[in-house]
Order: structure tokens, then sequence, then C-alpha cells
């Protein structure tokens, strides 16, 4: 939810994307897996918060939380 939260999975979809690359071109299947799993992780973080971010804003909009 916070901008650091959001930034921290941003970094893991990069990381991950350089380590699928890196592994990829030193034939390091491994490395290419590890990467694309970093990846999955970041984004499926993503995800969560932004539905915590939707489910804030609906809260907001309809008057029913803090």
């Amino acid at each position: 939810m916070s901008f650091l939260d959001k930034l921290k999975n941003k970094a893991q979809q990069a990381k991950g994307q350089g380590k699928e690359e890196a592994g990829r071109r030193s034939g390091d299947s491994r490395l290419e897996a590890e990467g694309r799993k970093d990846q999955a992780a970041g984004g499926t973080k993503q995800v969560g918060e932004k539905a915590k971010d939707a489910a804030q804003e609906a809260r907001k909009t309809f008057g029913t939380g803090s």
C-alpha cells in the first residue's frame, strides 16, 4: 500500500528480469528459472498492493472505513 512497498516489488521484478536474461545468455537454466520466479513474485505482490489501494479507495468513496 505504501510507495516503498510498490517500489520494492518493482525492484524485485527488475532483478528477476536481469537474472532471467543473464541465465539465458549464459545458458544457465537454473538462473533463468530463478529470474522468472522473482518476476512472478514481484508481480503477485503488485497485484496485492493494487487490491489494497482499490479497497482503500472504495472505503473513502463510500465512507465505510478509516
